[in-house]
């Protein structure tokens, strides 16, 4: 919706990172655009010197992601899009609250984008978005996109979408916004927790880069023994995850893109592991998964 409101045109491209969920992906071909994969860098966010190579003169926006919880680099990538007058549409999905040199994520673009799925940071009582913008006009044709492009009850304007937003799950979004920082604390806290117990070990952890608040949507780890580790803490009943296996140049539905390797995306996306965190989460229990971990390295 944000990308139409943009108006994006047929065979525009559009720099996105391949390491990230495939809806992000899917918004910018069905807006009618290409999309140009980049690779990431030890954050998991974009790689600016990666999308820098890869714009070229049908290039109109950049739509980088802040992965995990942890922003990307704004300041690089606000640079580039001013150098090469392109728009910025933030991918927010997964980073609410989070911030850059202490300025809120979904600040920095044309646009930024929200997601209240279930297991976000920020939820409702289901499934739902947010799209949050000063310019004017973009917000208006958002408005119009979300209600069949309707102008009033009977006359339609453009062909749109039904995005109308549940009113009782927005009271209860409103509700649980005002605990957002206090629950984004949380998982600050148990983050740590895990940094300091899983210190050590033959592991990388999640880094906040420099002028970066992580807000530690997923707390994604690498390892060379990822698979063996996963099957390990399973038998001890904890749960992990892999976000994600499959990296968006190499989805079956963008094959005909043609999109070119992308080195380091296709190295991480073989070690990544999520372990569980959430607001939700005791101490105890990440002490649990801290401990079987260090117990799978010592059986090594």
């Amino acid at each position: 919706m944000a990308l139409k409101a943009f108006g994006v045109k047929a065979d525009d491209e559009v720099l996105v990172p391949s390491h990230t969920a495939f809806p992000t992906v899917e918004a910018v071909c069905f807006s009618g655009a290409v999309p140009v994969f980049v690779d990431v860098n030890d954050s998991y966010t974009v790689d600016v010197k990666d999308a820098e190579s890869k714009v070229s003169s049908r290039t109109v926006g950049f739509l980088p992601v802040h992965l995990y919880g942890h922003p990307a680099d704004l300041d690089g990538i606000r640079r580039l899009c001013a150098e090469r007058s392109l728009w910025l549409l933030e991918d927010c999905a997964q980073a609410h609250g989070a911030a850059w040199q202490g300025c809120k994520v979904g600040a920095f673009g044309r646009a930024g984008v929200f997601s209240f799925y279930p297991s976000k940071n920020l939820t409702v009582m289901g499934d739902g978005g947010l799209v949050v913008t000063d310019d004017d006009d973009v917000a208006a044709r958002c408005r119009r996109l979300r209600d069949h492009g309707r102008l009033n009850k009977d006359v339609h304007a453009e062909v749109g979408f039904n995005l109308r937003f549940n009113e009782i799950q927005a009271a209860v979004g409103r509700v649980l916004l005002r605990r957002l920082d206090a629950m984004n604390d949380r998982r600050r806290a148990l983050a740590a927790r895990y940094r300091a117990g899983l210190a050590g070990l033959p592991l990388r952890l999640p880094e906040e880069t420099a002028g970066a608040r992580h807000v530690y949507h997923l707390y994604v780890i690498r390892t060379a023994e990822r698979d063996a580790l996963a099957r390990f803490l399973k038998e001890r009943s904890i749960a992990t995850g892999i976000h994600y296996p499959v990296p968006s140049h190499q989805q079956p539905a963008v094959e005909h893109f043609n999109p070119p390797p992308l080195p380091w995306t296709e190295r991480i996306v073989g070690e990544i592991l999520t372990l569980p965190i959430s607001a939700g989460h005791s101490d105890a229990e990440v002490d649990q998964v801290v401990a079987a971990v260090k117990e799978f390295f010592r059986a090594r």
